[in-house]
C-alpha cells in the first residue's frame, strides 16, 4: 500500500470516529432537553408532612441548664405528584426549643415512596442531660410551669425525584413541625401505660422546603 492510499485510508477513519463521536452527542443533547422538557411539563411539587402526634416519655429540666427528654413522633408523608417518585435517601428527626437543639437526631431507613404514596414514620428522639443555654433554661422552666412547652420537630435530609427511568440529583429537605407539649392542670395528653408516658394528638401541618 502506497503512503497515499495509506493517509485516505487513515482521513476515511478519522472521519468516521468524528461522526460517530457527535452523533453520541447529538443523541446524548437530545436526551437532556427531552428531560428537561418533561421535568419542566411535570413540575414535581414537594412532600406534605403532618405531625400525626408526640408521645412524651421523659421531659425532665430539673437540673439547672440541662435537659433529658425521650418523644416518640408519629409524622406522615404524602407525594403528591401523579408520575413523579420521590427517594428519600436519608432523613434525621430531632427535637429544638427556641432553635437550640434538645435531642440526638435519629436517623429514618431509606425508602422510595411513588405517586401519591403516603408513609408513616414514627421515631423515637431523645437526649440525656443536654446542656441548654442558660436563657433558653429560664424560659423552658417558665413555659413549664405555665403548662405549655412549645417544641419543633425537625425533620432534614436529602432527596432525589424519579420521573420514569431518570433520576435526579440529590435535594435537601427541610420539614418543620410544631408541636405545644401541656403540663399539669392544663394538659390535654392521654396518659400511656403506667410508665407516666403522654400521648398528644396534634394532627399538625409542618412547613416544607426542598
Amino acid at each position: 500500500m502506497s503512503v497515499k492510499e495509506c493517509d485516505h485510508h487513515k482521513g476515511k477513519k478519522h472521519k468516521l470516529f468524528k461522526k460517530i463521536f457527535w452523533g453520541i452527542i447529538i443523541f446524548l443533547f437530545i436526551i437532556l432537553v427531552t428531560i428537561l422538557i418533561i421535568w419542566a411539563i411535570l413540575k414535581p411539587s414537594k412532600p406534605s408532612f403532618i405531625l400525626q402526634d408526640v408521645t412524651v416519655y421523659a421531659f425532665n429540666a430539673t437540673v439547672p441548664n440541662f435537659l433529658t427528654s425521650n418523644f416518640q413522633v408519629t409524622v406522615s408523608s404524602r407525594n403528591p405528584n401523579d408520575k413523579i417518585g420521590i427517594y428519600y435517601d436519608r432523613l434525621d428527626a430531632y427535637v429544638t426549643y427556641r432553635s437550640q437543639q434538645i435531642t440526638y437526631r435519629t436517623a429514618i431507613p431509606p425508602s422510595y415512596q411513588g405517586h401519591k404514596d403516603v408513609d408513616v414514620w414514627s421515631p423515637f428522639v431523645y437526649g440525656t442531660n443536654v446542656p441548654v443555654a442558660p436563657y433558653n433554661f429560664v424560659g423552658l422552666s417558665q413555659d413549664q410551669t405555665n403548662g405549655n412547652v412549645l417544641v419543633i420537630v425537625k425533620l432534614d435530609g436529602r432527596v432525589r425525584w424519579k420521573v420514569g427511568a431518570f433520576i435526579s440529583g440529590h435535594y435537601h429537605l427541610y420539614v418543620r413541625c410544631p408541636a405545644f407539649i401541656t403540663f399539669g392542670p392544663q394538659s390535654n395528653g392521654i396518659a400511656i401505660g403506667d410508665n407516666g408516658a403522654v400521648k398528644y394528638q396534634l394532627v399538625q401541618r409542618c412547613t416544607v422546603s426542598v
